[in-house]
């Protein structure tokens, strides 16, 4: 036996207590070993604890039992298999938050397996109506947005029908007398139904709902205010819903809530009895809701299905900051006032509005692993609050003080959201309802990253930035394509920059730019960086930097289609891009705007819109390679210094059928700089996403030719003449153009350049960059159509339609040169000619003419020939009068025979100088000769004598002159000219 002494009895019983403290010790400053799990599932009852043995049945009681220990101890619910109905939207505030010690973890058991319904399970009892439509009863009081058969959405009843086949139609089926009266008239209460209409540029879509119909059986309805750029419906692209009587498809469907009857076309393989019907209650289904001050925090969803949130359209009213846009705030899922909120692995399915929506203040929110599809807006929108910017305006036309707005750099508030991430998600089918959304939104924000994500299908911009406030944005190894898909001038990505420093008066903002080169980044204050992605847009630009979007670095990007666009805008930086079968769209301009182009691989010379100038065209514009067979398909700009080291060459693409757009070693683009960049890592990498994801049609390499020599029978190739109206040079809108003056292409418009204080346009209130659309209500869509209305006009006031800064304004024009047109079948009916051109006046030509001597065009006599005529195929022919002084010009009239019923039209421009001497022929000489006006009347019909006459109103005149010059262009496709007879100008 051992024997312990009193002594050593202590200091073991010491030494216990001693280890024992240590461990106590250790244990306040180790973490909590527990950990707390709530299990959920269908067949669980709340009144159960919540564990594995006694699970709860709603994922709102689970979140009861873990609010107590939130924070204090990790926090996993557990929710099982099957479609959980949330009676109503389940709302985290910051009480359920959790720590980055302690998280709260929402968890399918079963990834994809656990559905969170914001609809309703229907029992119903089919009935057959008519023509295979089936009907049932439902419960008093339903109200039915959308209707799910076995899982997928059906339609409403609907006209024109749904057409899958038609992806980039508007609404895949529209109808320009969708609510026409002839149409409404079978409709017996059209009263619940929708209007869907596009807008009339195709930037977006409206959406109206139908109140009745009135006493002259015109549809009534009121909305429209989905568009922040509004000018109409269009007037083909229309589509209206939940309409009775147009219930005649297979999958359309109708609700008469009046006598509860819910009504439905199955089709043939469609058992009823054995389908589950499901409509839908809840816009949100889930909320988290807190504050800057007490936040939600470090709260994660993981690998739930998001499923029947009801569509939101006629809730999308607010306006962004002088954005496209009307957005509204929610979705399925809603984040306000979160920090370290987790999405992850979930799916957003068929839900009716916007899938994810990060409003104002939120903090390194993190959604990743996500698939969205077929939403019915945008797929993730961050948008932060209009409060938290300096001088918000929110219309496109608005304008502040530029010399009253506050030059504080960056945010008033915190109330955006910041430091946040979508990455390796699948996004796409975006839109099907609304046609101004995007697979992902940012707006107000700062610091977002969307990396590695695959997005297409969409209705409208596949990644949109709606401003610059507050940049340091990050886009990375994204593949966005397929779409713009049913809209209208816009982009893969597309940006708008309309900040506190831009104004659509673009002179006024560069007048402070000038003096404040930091002007533009008082809110982007950071650079926006688009890297390592893939673009294909084939209805408008690969990547889209709109109204003044700066301060971007682009580079290691493969654009597929529509190449890349920069407008208006400071310091964008653009290298090592490839664009296939395309190129750089500079638009608009700012004078010394620092704009980099360089070290690009493009197949196409740029394609400027109103540039570039002297000053309007950058720093740097150099360096690029151009893979064509034109050797000087690089010069197109280079009297502004652009491409002057650029090379013109074959880059030698390794694999380019394949995609694989990477140069071979040696390549001629090593010399520009250019360096490879991976070609397999764009989109998601997630593997379950990767299996499933689409990727973008590679198209087949057109390498162009821009020198071709014409066909030889396409006639004589001219430079196209100069054409004037008022003074002012005006021209047709071509390619990217109606973009830069943010028009539909089918309704056109004339340009006006060259609008100078000494000309009529000027003295009618028109100014450079103008835009006329109508003359006296009579479209003009082009150069052609305008001279047409104004030669029809004769001596009435001239009512113009201007776009001016993308704005539409009306213009009355009272004093402006009459052009009056008359035709007279015999000398003699013509009446007696004026011819007081003075003893000292004479005529000559600038060419040769054939069969009568050139004086004859002012011998007062009209003749049954040619006259003094230009040979076939002369271009630039042009005959002038001297009046030996100068003198006040108010009439100049020109006759011409319609010799063979072909030579009587007249084709020309009148340009005037005061010059004492001999000014010359080179007309576009603006320190001698002034233009008037453009004439053409070869679309109109002859008799067999045309006089044509521009004449001043009285009391003015046209101005003073001393030579008239009649410059004229062959008036036949085979070059022949006009058969001229009499020049006159008439003095006061």
């Amino acid at each position: 036996m051992i024997q312990i002494s009193r002594f050593q009895n202590s200091w073991v019983l010491f030494s216990v207590s001693r280890v024992l403290l240590t461990l106590i010790l250790l244990g306040l400053a180790m973490p909590s070993a527990f950990a707390l799990d709530v299990h959920v599932r269908l067949n669980g009852d709340d009144s159960n604890d919540g564990s594995e043995q006694s699970p709860v049945a709603s994922i709102e009681r689970a979140r009861e039992i873990a609010r107590p220990v939130a924070g204090k101890e990790p926090v996993t619910v557990r929710v099982g298999d099957g479609v959980h109905y949330l009676p109503r939207t389940l709302v985290f505030d910051s009480g359920d938050s959790g720590t980055a010690e302690y998280p709260v973890i929402y968890r399918a058991e079963n990834e994809g397996q656990a559905i969170l319904s914001g609809g309703s399970l229907l029992e119903l009892n089919w009935k057959p109506f008519r023509d295979g439509i089936m009907q049932a009863s439902t419960e008093p009081g339903l109200a039915i947005d959308q209707l799910f058969v076995d899982s997928r959405m059906q339609r409403m009843a609907r006209y024109p029908n749904f057409d899958p086949t038609k992806k980039t139609q508007a609404y895949q089926g529209h109808a320009a007398d969708a609510f026409s009266k002839e149409r409404a008239a079978k409709w017996s209460d059209p009263t619940g139904g929708f209007i869907h209409a596009m807008h009339r540029a195709r930037w977006g879509g409206y959406h109206y709902q139908i109140t009745g119909k009135d006493a002259d059986g015109d549809v009534t309805y009121e909305g429209g205010w989905q568009n922040n750029r509004p000018s109409g419906m269009h007037k083909d692209q229309r589509m209206v819903e939940n309409i009775f009587e147009e219930l005649d498809a297979p999958g359309e469907w109708y609700h008469n809530a009046k006598t509860n009857t819910l009504y439905f076309y199955p089709g043939p393989a469609l058992d009823l009895e054995t389908a589950k019907i499901e409509v839908v209650r809840l816009r949100h289904l889930i909320e988290f809701n807190g504050t800057e001050q007490q936040p939600v925090r470090h709260i994660t969803l993981n690998g739930f299905v998001f499923r029947h949130s009801a569509r939101t359209f006629m809730e999308t009213r607010e306006p962004m900051l002088r954005s496209d846009w009307t957005i509204y705030r929610g979705g399925a899922v809603v984040l306000t006032g979160t920090e370290d909120v987790e999405i992850a692995n979930s799916e957003f399915d068929q839900v009716g509005g916007n899938a994810i929506f990060v409003s104002n203040y939120n903090r390194r929110a993190h959604i990743h692993g996500c698939h969205i599809h077929d939403a019915g807006a945008s797929g993730v929108c961050f948008v932060g609050d209009p409060n938290a910017v300096r001088d918000p305006l929110f219309q496109y036309g608005h304008k502040n003080d530029l010399a009253k707005v506050d030059r504080t750099p960056g945010p008033k508030t915190n109330n955006y959201p910041a430091d946040c991430t979508v990455e390796d998600c699948l996004i796409h089918g975006i839109g099907r309802v609304e046609r101004q959304p995007a697979g992902v939104q940012i707006e107000m924000a700062q610091h977002i990253t969307v990396r590695d994500c695959s997005i297409y299908d969409c209705a409208r911009a596949g990644i949109n930035i709606g401003d610059g406030a507050w940049g340091g944005h990050l886009i990375e190894g994204c593949d966005v394509f397929d779409t713009v898909q049913e809209t209208h001038d816009h982009g893969s990505f597309n940006s708008w920059g309309r900040d506190r420093y831009w104004s659509s008066d673009r002179g006024a903002s560069q007048k402070v730019i000038d003096k404040e080169p930091d002007f533009p980044f008082l809110d982007a204050v950071e650079t926006t960086v688009i890297r390592n992605s893939r673009w294909r847009c084939d209805h408008g630009w690969d990547i889209d930097l709109d109204d003044g979007s700066s301060n971007y670095d682009i580079t290691n990007n493969l654009m597929l289609a529509g190449g890349l666009k920069l407008r208006e805008g400071f310091r964008r930086r653009a290298w090592n891009n490839i664009t296939i079968n395309n190129g750089l769209h500079p638009h608009v301009w700012y004078n010394n705007s620092g704009d980099e182009v360089f070290s690009n691989i493009f197949m196409a010379a740029p394609q400027g819109a109103r540039m570039p100038t002297k000053t309007a065209k950058g720093k740097r514009v150099d360096g690029n390679l151009y893979y064509a067979n034109a050797p000087d398909m690089k010069d197109r700009y280079a009297s502004f210094g652009w491409d002057v080291n650029s090379i013109v060459a074959d880059p030698k693409f390794i694999d380019p059928e394949k995609g694989d757009f990477r140069v071979e070693a040696g390549s001629p683009a090593m010399a520009i700089g250019f360096k490879n960049f991976p070609m397999d890592q764009f989109g998601v990498k997630r593997p379950s996403l990767k299996k499933i994801a689409a990727t973008p049609v590679i198209p087949e390499l057109d390498v162009k030719s821009s020198l071709n020599k014409p066909r030889s029978d396409s006639g004589r190739v001219t430079r196209p003449q100069p054409i004037y109206w008022l003074g002012a040079r005006v021209a047709d809108l071509k390619g990217a153009e109606f973009s830069a003056y943010g028009v539909a292409k089918e309704d056109g418009g004339v340009a006006l350049s060259a609008v100078v204080a000494s000309t009529f346009a000027a003295e009618a209130g028109l100014q450079n960059g103008d835009l006329v659309q109508a003359i006296n209500g009579k479209p003009v869509r082009t150069v052609s159509e305008l001279l047409t209305e104004y030669q029809r006009a004769n001596d009435a006031t001239l009512q113009l339609k201007v776009v001016r800064e993308q704005r539409v304004i009306e213009l009355s024009v009272e004093k402006m040169p009459m052009l009056i047109v008359k035709n007279f079948e015999s000398a003699a009916a013509a009446g007696e000619l004026n011819g007081n051109l003075g003893s000292d006046a004479k005529v000559e030509a600038n060419d040769s003419v054939r069969d009568a001597p050139v004086g004859t065009l002012i011998d007062g006599e009209l003749a049954d020939g040619y006259g003094p005529v230009f040979a076939n195929g002369v271009s630039t022919g042009a005959y002038r009068v001297d009046l030996g002084t100068v003198a006040e010009v108010s009439s100049i009239l020109s006759w011409s025979t319609n010799l063979n019923g072909m030579r009587g039209p007249q084709k020309l421009t009148l340009y005037a100088s005061a010059s004492d001497s001999d000014p010359g022929w080179n007309v576009e000489d603006r320190s001698k000769f002034v233009p008037l006006t453009t004439i053409d009347t070869t679309g109109l019909k002859h008799g067999k004598y045309c006089s044509v006459e521009l004449r001043s109103r009285e009391d003015q005149s046209l101005g003073r002159f001393r030579w008239i010059v009649w410059k004229v262009q062959p008036v036949t496709q085979r070059g022949e000219n006009s058969a001229f007879q009499e020049l006159q100008v008439l003095t006061r």
